[in-house]
């Protein structure tokens, strides 16, 4: 099995950043290119190459890694900003975000055509996940091309999976974001009812937090989904949710029910995280009022 050393990576938001600073924390030579010059703050922190072209870069590393939006932004980045054109021979090409299973394989087809290798590989645990390295890796592709890859994944990962032929991993994380945003429309739709009912929801989210009733989807609404995040997050849950059916239908199962209560959960984030906000603050004003109270005896 070869050895990586020299690993290009685009994609420097609020999840790849992490993940790159993690390869370069790991003795990894550590190639990047953005778009917006802001971005290259990620990996300030640490040894870094930057690159004024995507081709400039795929000519210098022996695996690229790909954090992206959508199967589109992989695309573009392929052929209309030169990346297979100058890339080396050989060179593992690593899709992270999430996409179509069927794409993933069009995607490898295309590549291979090049010279390159193909691995999707996305990922779950969001930006905090990166920051702790503690992400889920899930991995489609040639078992030998995973086994040389895995160390680059393990720097940013606690788990690492392979699920398959190409295409498995995306369709392991569309699993896994059907069941994160259904609980997302479960935890939204219980809260309300808690909101209805006057309960304090910190206080409520805390506490079942550590009981049988807990969830991911829980958790993070009450904890690092903020309203401005959930804006951000709405769009690409839903995005998410018909590649889920349609990679589902592909399969000749009738994905309906579960989409359908999947939409729901995406399209009541943004409503859900600011009624936390406000029971937050709320919660904050009530310490503080407290707090102001004149002390008064037990003897009065």
């Amino acid at each position: 099995m070869r050895k990586i050393s020299k690993v290009g990576f685009i994609g420097l938001g609020d999840q790849g950043g992490p993940m790159a600073e993690a390869i370069a924390e790991s003795g990894f030579d550590l190639h990047v290119w953005a778009r917006r010059p802001a971005s290259l703050t990620a990996v300030a922190a640490v040894p870094h190459r930057v690159h004024d072209t995507v081709a400039d870069l795929a000519a210098s590393v022996e695996l690229i890694a790909l954090c992206l939006r959508d199967d589109a932004d992989i695309w573009n980045l392929l052929d209309d900003q030169g990346l297979l054109a100058a890339i080396v021979p050989g060179t593992i090409v690593v899709n992270h975000g999430t996409g179509d299973p069927t794409q993933a394989e069009r995607i490898a087809a295309h590549v291979t055509e090049a010279g390159a290798v193909y691995l999707d590989a996305p990922v779950s645990g969001g930006g905090p996940g990166a920051r702790a390295r503690a992400l889920t890796t899930f991995v489609g592709g040639a078992a030998v091309t995973f086994s040389t890859a895995r160390p680059v994944f393990e720097t940013f990962s606690d788990t690492v999976r392979l699920m398959g032929p190409v295409g498995g991993g995306q369709f392991t994380k569309l699993f896994n974001n059907a069941l994160t945003i259904t609980n997302m429309k479960n935890a939204e739709d219980v809260l309300a009812l808690a909101a209805q009912a006057d309960l304090d929801l910190p206080a409520l989210i805390e506490v079942i937090g550590a009981s049988s009733g807990a969830s991911a989807a829980l958790n993070a609404l009450g904890t690092v989904i903020t309203p401005d995040l959930a804006e951000h997050l709405q769009p690409l849950m839903h995005k998410d949710m018909q590649h889920f059916a349609h990679a589902v239908r592909e399969r000749g199962a009738r994905p309906e029910e579960v989409l359908e209560r999947g939409e729901a959960g995406a399209s009541g984030l943004v409503d859900a995280a600011r009624l936390l906000a406000r029971a937050k603050g709320s919660s904050a004003s009530d310490a503080v009022g407290a707090g102001s109270q004149p002390h008064t005896s037990a003897r009065s």
